[in-house]
């Protein structure tokens, strides 16, 4: 499974980024509002911090001005993912980028038949938001299992299930599980995957018994 991280705080990238477990970056204008800096020049930053895809959303809402706006994002850097809403427009946009053989990430998909056209569509990923199901009383998850199973009959769809809208650690063992391609996450969840109290517990516990030696790895080997 691939690991992005939805955030446009170029600081954390940074800090992910340098652990080699970092696949890539998603964004949204919301995530760039919170920046407080200019849109492209953060979308330029971060394509030159990491060289996974890179999503950078459109906020056009017909294809014609997707198209417009896309044409922009795509020449910041080779790795940006231009990222469509899953609307009708936003469908017939993302077969024309597809076809041009840029990336796209179509967001905002809540439900199988969505998953379905996007794929048609020939989107590189599809973003199902987990987080925003849950909290309306669905099964999140569910839909992964779903657009997972589908998407296996069809050897001809090459889109990735990107499950973005993840709130805990659960949602990224469960996605894993269902054999999702990419789960995108905010930094405290990715970070909070190494966590767990039986490894501080264990950790704390060898370090007490290794200062009752006396000895020093460092000063052995010199």
């Amino acid at each position: 499974m691939k690991f992005f991280v939805d955030t446009a705080d170029t600081k954390e990238i940074k800090e992910l980024a340098a652990t080699g477990l970092l696949d890539g970056v998603t964004t949204n204008p919301s995530l760039i509002a919170k920046s407080g800096r200019k849109f492209l020049d953060v979308i330029a930053e971060i394509c030159a911090i990491t060289p996974g895809p890179v999503s950078a959303e459109v906020t056009a809402t017909d294809s014609e001005g997707m198209l417009k706006e896309a044409a922009i994002l795509k020449k910041i850097a080779k790795n940006v993912a231009v990222k469509l809403p899953l609307t009708w427009e936003g469908l017939k946009a993302c077969r024309v980028l597809s076809d041009e053989g840029v990336m796209v990430n179509v967001t905002l998909c809540f439900s199988v038949a969505q998953a379905i056209l996007a794929a048609k569509a020939g989107a590189t990923f599809v973003s199902p938001f987990v987080g925003r199901l849950d909290d309306i009383g669905q099964d999140g998850m569910k839909l992964i299992a779903e657009i997972c199973t589908i998407y296996r009959q069809y050897p001809n769809f090459r889109t990735e299930v990107l499950v973005a809208s993840i709130r805990n650690t659960g949602h990224v063992e469960k996605a894993a599980m269902l054999g999702a391609h990419v789960a995108t996450l905010p930094p405290a969840v990715l970070k909070s995957l190494a966590a767990h109290p039986l490894t501080d517990k264990g950790l704390a516990q060898f370090l007490e018994d290794w200062k009752k030696t006396g000895q020093s790895i460092l000063s052995a080997g010199c």
